[in-house]
């Protein structure tokens, strides 16, 4: 087995995840001679979901490249916007339920585990629907089981929408999805809803849509107004 020593010098995107050591310029690693660079990596905290290019001696490798002593490394953040296949659909944990209830709220496909069933159960779910998982778990991103996954930097829903959108460009249709469980909206006539409603809910409001999937119905309620402001945002910095 060989032993030696290489470079490594993160972009500073990437400082989140590193300890502080590493962080802002080059740094000495030990090296096994057997571990591959993606695992350097991932064992100095960086999930392989948030790594773009991997330059060793400043030619791209793979993360299956295994560094040899005097390799110098560079390692550079995600691609954004990231390049992804259509259909574009996410999987989110447990802890991010008020962003799916956002990604849904603008038409985006965004299923949602609630409540936990555990991180293989998700990673084997992200794999057979093909859908980015999306966490702020970075041991949940790093099983290599998973489709695609992306680490959800804030704890802030608005900041985290931002980041998701800025990330991926999925396409946005507003007021299309359920909210409550990623179903297809579709327009409901009043007179089927009767009954249905609370009475001065019937008695205020013209125009509904049910989900196909669980029924819920949505009108333009008191929430409206804030709700109309999250959608506006998001087509006004990432488009329509």
């Amino acid at each position: 087995m060989g032993i030696g020593e290489v470079t490594v010098e993160f972009a500073s995107e990437l400082a989140p995840f590193v300890a502080a050591g590493l962080r802002g310029g080059v740094s000495r690693v030990r090296v096994d001679g057997v571990s591959s660079v993606g695992h350097v990596v991932e064992s100095l905290g960086v999930p392989l979901t948030e790594v773009g290019a991997l330059l060793v001696n400043a030619e791209a490798v793979g993360p299956a490249y295994v560094p040899v002593d005097g390799d110098s490394l560079v390692v550079r953040a995600v691609m954004r916007p990231q390049p992804m296949p259509e259909p574009m659909r996410f999987l989110l944990d447990i802890h991010l339920g008020t962003l799916a209830r956002r990604l849904r709220l603008l038409g985006i496909d965004a299923a949602y585990e609630n409540p936990d069933i555990g991180d293989a159960a998700l990673a084997a779910r992200s794999a057979a629907e093909r859908r980015i998982l999306l966490s702020r778990d970075r041991g949940l991103l790093r099983r290599r089981e998973i489709y695609a996954g992306a680490y959800v930097y804030s704890h802030q829903p608005a900041e985290q929408l931002d980041d998701v959108l800025s990330r991926f460009t999925p396409g946005l249709a507003p007021w299309t999805r359920c909210t409550t469980c990623n179903g297809l909206l579709r327009e409901a006539d009043k007179t089927a809803m009767r009954g249905r409603l609370p009475d001065q809910t019937e008695q205020t409001y013209d125009t509904f849509a049910q989900c196909v999937d669980c029924g819920q119905t949505y009108w333009k309620g008191a929430h409206h107004a804030r709700l109309d402001a999250i959608v506006a945002h998001a087509q006004r910095k990432f488009g329509t």
